[in-house]
């Protein structure tokens, strides 16, 4: 029955060394020489476990904007065992905010840009062409948060020490083309226990040398750019898709996961639990503590009776209760009080990272099959539910083809569960496309995080051509971000900070520039004009 109610209240040895030591630089600078962390003694299969574990931290954490985005995405809130963290909580970002996407991105590429010059050297086609497909990926990370980058001169070191900017979407064409020339690579590869591929098998720490799944994975990154890209005339999404049709391999399926193993274990624990469960003391970490339940999004799965909830939280003191976000410190919004991360996303120390999984990946297809890029094969409707299992498998649902069944049985005809749902009322949604994007939310909570927050920008709010509400947003200016949990009974959000110092009713659309660029590459970055937290990104164009 549905329970929605109004609401508005390598060897493992190998691989960490390289990740300890030669590929962790000290200090970062997008200038800097890429040629500086090595020598004769670092190779490229070497480097390549490191700079893999290194992206999923980056995924894991998101650099330390994860919980940015996590809170402003309505999935947690500071807990009141904090002040207040006044910047993010009234979005009044800086250029000194979320730094280290920017950092931490770029410094995982110039690894990549070791393993894959490196590669080509030695004739390692199969690691170099993981070297540009994960490239892409971070490039695409650097796009969606940032919008127009440093890339055709980057990662050049003193080559081109202050390097110009390239435009987003030119970005993201080029990232196409990267990737095919990536997977080109990975399939052509000869592998043998003597040749320069050798020892893919261990090196690859994210599927252990198997093509067909790196060349999954590869299509459904391109996938995700196409779908981040629906609205872009210029980029064409039923050629792109025909060359991923042409190609034949498809994307990530039913329990094919991306996610990067290099062994980790209580002393080298997984990046997630590291970062926001428990250090390898057994402590309770200090985001464990600062990030806890937001009270509008663990209200948003109890209310549609979904077995997520205790999984994505686990109840504190007071129970599975969260905290309006930006509320000041009061004893009853204590963190020990309210929820917190739940086993679906603690898991265990020794468990895989995520980089992307095969939740999202069926989501995407949804969206692309709903939008009519992907024109055959399973229905939107299948996909979009196919993409429901692998969540509450993921999460560690028990039978969770059953339980998904029955969950979207318990909330027939409500279109944030129902791809067939009605509205609810008038001017509401129906399913389709608010399905779908309704699902990845409920999916991705500390999933992918940025997903989330790219999601919620980059689609309107009334998109006729794809029924969404013709009505407009309530929190924000009229049709310029997707609305959840409106028109099905419940309160529409993200909900806006109740910071008292708040007076903005909008979450910012991109992150500023980091201070270092104005410092050191002033003209470049000068080029990019007066570029505010409401200056959108390239394939924003609502």
């Amino acid at each position: 029955m549905k329970l929605k109610n109004l609401f508005y209240t390598i060897p493992l040895a190998a691989a960490i060394t390289a990740m300890s030591t030669g590929c962790n630089k000290s200090k970062f600078d997008i200038n800097k020489n890429s040629n500086q962390p090595t020598d004769s003694t670092v190779t490229y299969d070497v480097v390549l476990p490191a700079a893999l574990h290194a992206t999923g931290t980056i995924v894991a954490g998101n650099s330390g904007s994860s919980g940015v985005w996590g809170n402003w995405m309505g999935f947690t809130a500071r807990s009141g065992t904090y002040a207040p963290n006044v910047t993010e909580e009234t979005y009044e970002i800086t250029t000194a905010f979320g730094n280290t996407v920017w950092n931490n991105c770029y410094d995982n590429n110039y690894d990549y840009q070791i393993v894959a010059s490196k590669a080509a050297v030695a004739g390692a086609g199969f690691y170099e062409g993981i070297a540009r497909i994960m490239k892409a990926h971070n490039f695409q990370v650097l796009v969606d948060v940032y919008g127009n980058v440093p890339y055709t001169q980057a990662l050049k070191g003193s080559g081109n020490p202050t390097p110009a900017y390239d435009n987003g979407l030119d970005i993201y064409k080029s990232l196409l083309r990267e990737i095919d020339a990536g997977i080109a690579l990975i399939k052509a590869a000869v592998v043998t226990s003597t040749n320069a591929n050798k020892n893919i098998e261990t090196n690859d720490i994210m599927f252990g040398g198997s093509k067909t799944l790196w060349v999954k994975f590869a299509n459904t990154l391109k996938l995700r750019m196409l779908i981040h890209a629906y609205a872009v005339a210029s980029i064409d999404k039923t050629a792109e898709i025909n060359i991923i049709n042409a190609e034949g391999t498809g994307y990530l399926g039913a329990g094919e996961d991306a996610q990067v193993q290099p062994g980790y274990k209580a002393d080298r624990p997984n990046p997630f639990y590291n970062t926001y469960i428990k250090n390898t003391a057994g402590t309770q970490t200090a985001n464990n503590v600062y990030y806890r339940a937001n009270q509008w999004g663990i209200e948003y799965y109890r209310i549609n009776g979904d077995p997520r909830r205790t999984q994505f939280y686990v109840a504190g003191t007071g129970g599975l209760i969260g905290v309006a976000y930006g509320l000041p410190p009061i004893t009853a919004n204590a963190s020990s009080v309210l929820a917190g991360f739940g086993p679906g996303l603690e898991k265990t120390n020794t468990s895989p990272q995520a980089i992307l999984t095969a939740s999202e990946s069926f989501f995407l297809q949804a969206e692309a099959r709903q939008r009519g890029f992907i024109t055959s094969g399973p229905t939107a409707a299948v996909l979009c539910n196919n993409g429901i299992v692998e969540s509450f498998r993921y999460i560690g649902v028990v039978n969770p083809a059953t339980a998904a069944a029955n969950y979207i049985a318990g909330n027939a005809t409500y279109p944030d569960v129902d791809m067939n749902g009605v509205a609810q009322g008038p001017g509401g949604p129906v399913g389709g496309l608010f399905t779908i994007l309704s699902q990845k939310w409920f999916a991705l909570n500390y999933v992918n995080n940025l997903e989330i927050w790219t999601d919620y920008r980059r689609v309107p709010y009334n998109e006729v051509a794809t029924n969404l509400l013709a009505t407009a947003a309530p929190n924000d200016a009229p049709n310029d971000h997707f609305v959840y949990g409106d028109g099905v009974g419940y309160n529409p959000g993200p909900t806006i900070s109740v910071s008292p110092q708040n007076v903005s009713t909008k979450i910012p659309v991109r992150f500023l520039y980091p201070q270092t660029e104005y410092n050191y590459n002033a003209a470049n970055v000068g080029t990019q004009g007066n570029v505010t937290r409401y200056s959108r990104i390239p394939w924003d164009l609502n």
